[in-house]
């Protein structure tokens, strides 16, 4: 509305308004096999904005296929006008066989060169990946002509690898960032994962950060976590394709990829306070940043005197590689908007990313790039560049309306799309017109343990698939537990996924009668039940092992993960007790609903909705 009314004030004062304005939002296909011949699949972004203000996109060119360790070449297109348009694309370093990839720019301000650090291994052409241990090694090259020219590639193994890292070893891929503040201004930094084989069934994986403190000429190994992997066991967590970003204070974030481990979520972060010597804390997961398993971008805008703000950006599925998304957090990292405050890019596949700050830090209009992967069949069909500014991703996008939680917890759930309140079957009840998310807390995820979830329902207008709840991830094999209404079938269905594998019971009635029923459906021992009115009406064998490792936990009530099968009726009193609530304590919910704290991770009475 302002601008518009700018455009009208400017047209009236007889001012001259150009034929076309910058959009909020603009994106194009930046590299993709049928504009690009020679390649069959373009993957792995990584994007610098040099000291001169030219846009530098990085990427694999994959010869044969899109696999991973084929003949792969980095190549580079180069934008002098903020990324409206780009140049030819050019071979900065040939893989001849081999792969050359895993691109890591970091821009030198102080002296304008751009380093390009890479890793190399054998290729093979049947794209069966690179078996473990698999030899890779990093090199480095750079330009200081605003990427026109390269040097030639020397190998950097000796300084930023250790000997034992021989089962894996990988930079980026992602840009590296030049310190700016405190005693260690002007050093360069970037993210390192590898692995170390122990014996011949156990490796131990580690994440750090490398610096240079004379403009790349000499590196260092420095913030290090190890995170062994026992034999016979599992990893807590396993951090990957580290991205990183200097904060307002002077503190180096670590953002990684979460692959492989059993604690909660998909990513983890970890803060190194002396410009990444050593890490003062080390990584953790994050189990409400909702991602798949996928490397992702950190960027701190830099604009003096308005509030920090880092952005992140990364698919937001849970499982799958899909929905590109711009997430901010304005506290340092600690906390990110949600999937619902999150700012999406595309509604099709998407993959890795890369962002950039193209406005100049002292210009008033912020303008951010992004670099990812994309496509409508494939997240790896083409990559994408993207441009928008602050305006575009809003600031502090509000979660919208909420509905109490009066359990002792306080989780109060976000009630998304239009919903109303209604006479319920104790004092008043909600109608979803959208669904309601509950805000994660360490409490509610039941692991490999017993739980229940419980409430009322009252549908039966609309004869789709409707879901009441669904709890963790998504997916074929995610750990899950999700509770649907097929009323054109005449059921209920409740599904549980965990490693173990899925099992699924089914009811024998839909009970689509538009009157009240409570249901509860519980993991007792290895046994799954669902109960409607105080009788069993479905049981079967639950599968062993955890519901909540690995993914981003999810609560939400009234519809899949994905935005479909929204529930078109009344719900009433939600609980989640991390329990098995026995069948006196269900009767005393159902009859009075009484009071049963024991266990109870999560009450929503649904009675008032808070604007």
């Amino acid at each position: 509305m302002k601008r518009a009314l700018l455009l009208v004030c400017l047209l009236l004062a007889g001012f001259a308004v150009p034929a076309t304005a910058a959009p909020a939002l603009g994106q194009q296909v930046l590299f993709k096999a049928s504009q690009d011949p020679g390649y069959a699949c373009f993957r792995i972004p990584a994007i610098v904005k040099t000291a001169r203000g030219t846009l530098l996109a990085f990427a694999e060119g994959r010869v044969d296929n899109c696999g991973d360790t084929g003949d792969i070449d980095l190549v580079l297109k180069r934008s002098e006008d903020g990324g409206r348009t780009w140049s030819p694309l050019q071979v900065v370093n040939s893989g001849d066989g081999d792969t050359h990839g895993n691109p890591v720019p970091v821009v030198d301000r102080q002296t304008g060169r751009v380093v390009l650090v890479s890793t190399y291994n054998a290729g093979r052409a049947d794209d069966k990946g690179c078996a473990i241990p698999c030899p890779r090694f990093p090199h480095q090259q750079h330009s200081d002509d605003d990427g026109r020219t390269w040097s030639a590639p020397r190998d950097i193994g000796a300084q930023v690898k250790r000997p034992e890292w021989t089962a894996w070893y990988a930079s980026g891929p992602v840009h590296g960032i030049q310190l700016e503040k405190g005693p260690h201004a002007g050093r360069l930094v970037f993210g390192v994962n590898a692995e170390t084989a122990r014996g011949t069934d156990s490796v131990e994986n580690h994440a750090t950060l490398v610096y240079s403190d004379d403009h790349g000429d000499n590196w260092k190994i420095g913030a290090l976590n190890d995170f062994p992997h026992p034999v016979g066991g599992t990893y807590t967590q396993k951090p990957q394709e580290i991205s990183v970003a200097e904060l307002a204070d002077g503190s180096v974030y670590a953002a990684g990829r979460e692959q492989g481990g059993t604690d909660v979520g998909n990513r983890t972060f970890a803060i190194s306070r002396d410009g990444g010597e050593s890490f003062s804390t080390p990584f953790t997961t994050i189990p409400d940043l909702v991602t798949p398993i996928v490397q992702g971008s950190v960027l701190r805008l830099q604009r003096p005197g308005k509030p920090e703000r880092l952005l992140f950006s990364s698919p937001s599925d849970t499982d799958r590689r899909r929905w590109m998304m711009i997430r901010s957090s304005y506290d340092g990292g600690r906390s990110w908007e949600t999937v619902e405050q999150g700012t999406r890019l595309t509604s099709d596949w998407s993959g890795y990313s890369d962002l950039v700050q193209i406005s100049d830090p002292r210009s008033a209009a912020v303008e951010i790039g992004l670099m990812y992967e994309g496509g409508p069949v494939d997240a790896r069909d083409e990559i994408r560049f993207a441009r928008f500014d602050e305006e575009y991703l809003g600031w502090k996008n509000p979660a919208g309306p909420s509905t109490p939680g009066h359990s002792r917890r306080h989780a109060d759930a976000t009630v998304v799309g239009g919903s109303s309140t209604v006479d319920g079957r104790f004092g008043r009840a909600m109608t979803l017109d959208g669904y309601l998310r509950v805000p994660y807390d360490s409490a509610q995820p039941p692991g490999a343990g017993e739980f229940t979830w419980s409430g009322w329902f009252r549908y039966g207008e609309h004869k789709s698939d409707q879901v009441l709840t669904w709890l963790g991830g998504m997916g074929g094999t995610a750990p899950q537990v999700w509770l649907r209404a097929e009323p054109r079938l005449g059921r209920l269905v409740a599904t549980m996924t965990t490693p173990g594998g899925t099992r699924t019971i089914t009811t024998g009635s839909a009970y689509d009668d538009q009157r009240w029923h409570h249901v509860a459906l519980r993991r007792t021992g290895a046994s799954l039940t669902l109960t409607v009115d105080g009788t069993e009406a479905a049981a079967g064998p639950a599968p062993a092992g955890s519901v909540s490792q690995t993914v981003s936990w999810q609560f939400v009530v009234g519809q899949r993960l994905d935005n479909t099968q929204r529930w078109t009726g009344d719900l009433d009193e939600i609980r989640f007790h991390r329990r098995a609530l026995p069948d006196a304590d269900l009767t005393r919910l159902r009859e009075q609903n009484a009071a049963v704290p024991e266990g109870q991770v999560l009450h929503l009475p649904l009675d008032r909705i808070t604007r």
